[in-house]
């Protein structure tokens, strides 16, 4: 079931979201979200874009990093706020309202990680170059790229397959919330040719969520 268009419809409700989408991933978001912050390490500076109610964001705090946390939706950073006190962890976050047309506000070179998931998938083409471009900018050299997120399978079956699972999910997504939704084509290609060089790379059976972890190389400029 395509997740990110799901999760347009709990992004309607964000007191439901996480609710909904532990259900709707049967749990497996959670296990996603621990893979990316194993990535992470105590005092590292970290950017986590489209937070959302701040599963990730805590999971990096919790670590022992400093985490910046930016999303558009003010009701879902309320919540966040919310889950960040209640774990006692504030003191290693910061919650803001913003977008990713904001990045360029961001100084370069200054996390060691940049993070992000069921966010890219919302961005427009224009607006999906100019976060890797700004990410490429904001990371220290040898700084993390994390991302998970829907995308378009290549195989022709497995395509078909999600075509089908999707297209219903789509209109259903526009009834209730009045916006589209779509998944990402060759993320992977994306994010090499922004300049990052591949980690590591996990697929789900469809081929249509990925998680990635690329690092800026060390001394490279663009």
């Amino acid at each position: 079931m395509s997740t990110y268009v799901l999760m347009k419809i709990l992004e309607s409700a964000p007191n439901r979201y996480d609710r909904g989408i532990n259900i709707l991933t049967f749990g497996r978001l959670n296990k996603v979200y621990d893979r990316l912050v194993s990535h992470i390490k105590k005092d590292q500076q970290v950017l986590d874009i489209g937070c959302g109610t701040g599963e990730l964001t805590l999971k990096a705090a919790r670590k022992g990093a400093f985490v910046k946390g930016i999303d558009i939706n003010p009701q879902m950073l309320e919540i966040a706020r919310r889950k960040i006190n209640d774990a006692y962890v504030s003191d290693n976050v910061q919650l803001i309202e913003k977008g990713v047309a904001e990045l360029g506000d961001e100084n370069p070179g200054q996390y060691d990680a940049v993070m992000s998931s069921l966010c890219f998938s919302e961005l427009s083409e224009d607006e999906l170059n100019y976060t890797l471009k700004m990410i490429w900018r904001i990371l220290k050299h040898d700084g993390l790229l994390l991302i998970a997120d829907e995308t378009n399978p290549e195989i022709f079956f497995k395509k078909i397959i999600v075509g089908m699972i999707r297209i219903p999910l789509t209109i259903l997504t526009y009834l209730l919330t009045q916006t589209t939704t779509k998944a990402i084509t060759k993320l992977q290609e994306r994010i090499v040719e922004a300049g990052f060089n591949i980690i590591s790379i996990r697929r789900s059976k469809l081929d249509d969520f990925i998680e990635i972890a690329a690092k800026k190389p060390k001394g490279d400029e663009k």
